[in-house]
């Protein structure tokens, strides 16, 4: 059972990139759950998958030296809903459909897939941990600096462009 959330129910044995198919299935989630609750379901969904998936990742890896293995991609998953969390917010604070603001969505998408595979700075760091807290948070870090990205390019364009 481990393994099955660990790799997001077997998508994270897709090939070729499979960190990027676990980012592209994250999305239709992240949708359904804003459109079910808004920001706070969607918060709340983040905080879940990422405690579900530390726990995941350390039993299915239980024993390996190192737990990040590329099959493993709830961590992506958590890691692109709190990119698009700026997105969730957005909406519901403007009170438009959440796809409405497609802008965001991209954005987000390309700035986690950015930083996930860079890894500057505190992303790297948790990276090397290997462990599998070190697994989650470095997703987790990538899903922040994202959705800081995502964040200021709506207030540049509600700024600059509107």
């Amino acid at each position: 059972m481990s393994r099955f959330v660990a790799t997001f129910f077997g998508v994270g044995l897709l090939r070729p990139a499979p960190g990027t198919w676990g980012s592209l299935a994250a999305l239709p989630l992240f949708w359904a759950l804003h459109v079910l609750g808004g920001p706070w379901l969607t918060g709340l969904a983040c905080l879940a998958v990422t405690l579900i998936g530390w726990w995941a990742v350390g039993s299915a890896s239980h024993g390996a030296s190192d737990p990040d293995l590329s099959e493993y991609v709830i961590d992506e998953v958590a890691g692109m809903w709190i990119a698009l969390m700026p997105v969730s917010i957005g909406a519901a604070l403007a009170r438009v459909d959440v796809l409405a603001l497609y802008p965001g969505w991209i954005a987000g998408f390309l700035a986690f897939r950015l930083f996930d595979i860079w890894k500057p700075g505190p992303i790297g760091w948790a990276d090397r941990m290997k462990t599998p807290l070190g697994v989650m948070l470095d997703d987790v870090f990538a899903g922040i600096a994202a959705g800081i990205v995502v964040l200021a390019l709506a207030i540049i364009s509600h700024t600059y462009f509107m």
